[in-house]
């Protein structure tokens, strides 16, 4: 935090080794990086890359505390992204060095997501292009024919595209929300405004609902998503501990999570 303070010219990240370790942090977090603006006028750029995602890990090596992050943001005063291509993350980067201001930079990166081969992008989504704050299905050939519109941040978007029952819902599409602070309120509405046939929008995450970008993604989205269209949640139940610490059970409640999100009933 003081390099990226005294040297704005320089992008300065701190990576945690799994995003449950930015809990020790939480102290500058919060006295620091999220409100030094707000009470001393001192901006600040310093990156932090954690690790984040439930992946069969167990509890202390599956959430970043997203939830906390996000409860802190107000006034423009930091961005939260949870980026999910190579290029993305390069862009997200490369803004933050390039920008006329500095403001705190929080990244959710998935580790599973590094060896993932549907997590590649082209050498010309690097050298072309910026940083998308929502990104469509690339799968949708007739927007007209999409009733179903499931909304997600973060590596579930790979599981549920990668089911092998996702054919049977032909009618659904599944687009990832990139940027979750600043809320990205007009990229959302252009979303929306692609499916004019839409009768139901899930948000759809997989941590539980107490955790997570719900609680402050939920109300921002009602307001986006017109009151003609029901929206509605899936995610695990609320719970005291961020994950299952046993593999067998992560695996059947994701599988639940995937098939209650594209509206299919569990075999």
């Amino acid at each position: 935090y003081g390099i990226a303070s005294a040297d704005p010219r320089r992008l300065v990240m701190w990576e945690a080794q799994f995003g449950d370790f930015a809990n020790g942090a939480q102290l500058v977090i919060d006295q620091y990086i999220s409100s030094a603006e707000a009470k001393w006028h001192r901006m600040g750029g310093l990156g932090m890359l954690l690790p984040h995602g439930y992946e069969g890990m167990g509890p202390e090596h599956s959430s970043a505390r997203l939830e906390r992050f996000l409860q802190l943001c107000a006034k423009g005063n930091m961005q939260v992204a949870y980026p999910t291509t190579p290029a993305q993350i390069f862009h997200v980067l490369r803004r933050q060095i390039h920008r006329n201001f500095r403001k705190p930079l929080i990244v959710m990166t998935p580790k599973s997501l590094l060896r993932l081969p549907s997590a590649a992008s082209a050498v010309s989504e690097l050298t072309e292009g910026n940083f998308q704050h929502v990104l469509d299905d690339p799968t949708v050939e007739d927007a007209d024919a999409i009733e179903r519109l499931v909304l997600c941040t973060g590596k579930i978007y790979y599981d549920i595209q990668a089911h092998e029952r996702r054919p049977d819902a032909s009618n659904a599409a599944v687009a990832r929300q990139e940027l979750l602070y600043p809320f990205p309120t007009d990229a959302l509405k252009a979303l929306l405004a692609r499916y004019p046939n839409l009768k139901h929008v899930v948000w759809t995450q997989e941590e539980p609902r107490n955790m997570g970008a719900l609680t402050f993604v939920g109300p921002r989205l009602r307001s986006v998503v017109p009151r003609t269209v029901p929206l509605t949640y899936v995610a695990r139940p609320e719970r005291a501990s961020p994950a299952e610490g046993k593999a067998t059970r992560h695996a059947a409640q994701q599988e639940e999570l995937v098939l209650e999100a594209l509206g299919l009933d569990a075999q």
